[in-house]
C-alpha cells in the first residue's frame, strides 16, 4: 500500500492548464462588466437564486443558505439500467443513499455532516462563500469552497487490513465559480482535489479533476439541469471515468427535488471522482449498464 505522493506539481499544472479557459472567461467577464457597472451606476447588491439549492446533481453547487437555515438530504442513486425489465432498470438493483444535515451558523458559511450507505462513510462538510456576484457586475462571478471529510466506519476485515486508524479517512476540497447570466440561465465550474491517506501501489493519493454544471429555467419552477465530471490525474490503474448527468429540477422557497440519469453511481465526492467505474461513453449493449437513475430532495427550514 503506498501513502505518499509524488506527483502533485504535476497533477496541479495539469488542472490549471484544464482550468485556463474557464479562467481566460472570468477574466474578460471582469473587464466588460465593470466598463457596463461604470455606465449604468446599478445598486451593487449579490444576485439572487443563481442556482435554486446547495446540490447540483452529484455536486455541490456554488450556493450557501441565509443564516438560521437547517437543511434536510435525501440523496438517493439506484442500480444501473443494464438488466432491463429484470430489475426495473435499475430500480430493485442494489443502490445508494445519503442522508445529509446542514446548518448556517452565520452569513455565507455552511456547516454538516452525513451518513452514506456504500462503506458506510461518515462524513463532515463545511463550505463558505467567498465572493458573490452582484446585480451591478462589479463582482460578476460568484465563488465558494466546499470541502469535507470521510471517515470509513466498517469493520477491518470488510476493507482489508488498516494500520492507522487515519488510513480509514479521505478528503475532498473545491473551488467553484458561477455566473447567472440571465434569469433563466446560470453555469459554474469548479476544480478539486481528492485525497486518500492508504490507496493501492497502483494509484495516487491525490486524484485532481474538473466539473462544470448549469440549469435552464424552463417555467417558474421547473429546470433542466446538468453535470459534466473530468478527471486529470493519471494513475498507473484503475483510472476513474467521466461523469455525464442530466436531469431535471422542481423547486419552492423549502423544497428542492432533482431527478437524473447519469454514471455516477457513489454519493460522496471523492468516492465519485476517485473510483468511478461506469463508462458514460459505452457503446453496444453495455451502453445501458453505465447509466443509472438518480435523485436528490431538500427540506430547508429557517430558524
Amino acid at each position: 500500500m503506498k501513502i505518499v505522493n509524488n506527483k502533485v506539481i504535476k497533477n496541479i499544472k495539469a488542472l490549471v492548464k484544464g482550468l485556463f479557459p474557464a479562467l481566460l472567461i472570468v477574466m474578460l467577464s471582469v473587464s466588460w462588466s465593470m466598463a457596463q457597472d461604470e455606465e449604468g451606476g446599478l445598486p451593487d447588491r449579490p444576485v439572487l437564486y443563481t442556482f435554486n439549492g446547495a446540490w447540483l446533481i452529484d455536486n455541490q453547487s456554488v450556493m450557501v443558505h441565509t443564516p438560521g437555515t437547517f437543511e434536510f438530504d435525501i440523496l438517493h442513486r439506484f442500480g444501473t439500467m443494464g438488466n432491463g425489465y429484470d430489475d426495473l432498470y435499475g430500480l430493485y438493483a442494489s443502490s445508494n443513499i445519503r442522508l445529509g444535515f446542514s446548518y448556517v451558523p452565520i452569513e455565507n458559511l455552511m456547516v454538516g455532516f452525513g451518513l452514506t450507505k456504500r462503506k458506510h462513510l461518515l462524513d463532515f462538510n463545511l463550505k463558505y462563500a467567498l465572493l458573490k456576484q452582484t446585480r451591478s457586475d462589479a463582482m460578476p462571478v460568484s465563488v465558494t469552497y466546499f470541502g469535507n471529510m470521510a471517515w470509513d466506519t466498517r469493520d477491518e476485515a470488510m476493507i482489508g487490513e488498516v494500520y492507522n486508524e487515519s488510513d480509514r479517512l479521505s478528503f475532498f476540497h473545491q473551488v467553484i465559480v458561477a455566473r447567472k447570466f440571465t434569469d433563466w440561465l446560470s453555469l459554474q465550474v469548479a476544480g478539486s482535489v481528492s485525497h486518500y491517506n492508504l490507496v493501492s501501489d497502483q494509484r495516487e493519493n491525490d486524484h485532481y479533476a474538473i466539473a462544470g454544471g448549469g440549469s435552464i429555467k424552463l417555467t417558474e419552477t421547473l429546470y433542466a439541469i446538468f453535470n459534466v465530471d473530468q478527471p486529470i490525474t493519471q494513475h498507473t490503474a484503475g483510472n476513474p471515468n467521466p461523469n455525464l448527468s442530466v436531469g431535471i429540477e422542481m423547486a419552492t422557497s423549502s423544497h428542492e427535488f432533482q431527478i437524473f440519469l447519469g454514471n455516477y453511481q457513489n454519493i460522496i465526492p471523492q468516492e465519485n471522482n476517485f473510483f468511478n467505474s461506469n463508462n458514460y461513453n459505452a457503446e453496444g449493449e453495455s451502453f445501458w449498464s453505465n447509466y443509472l437513475i438518480g435523485f436528490n430532495i431538500t427540506r430547508l427550514w429557517n430558524w
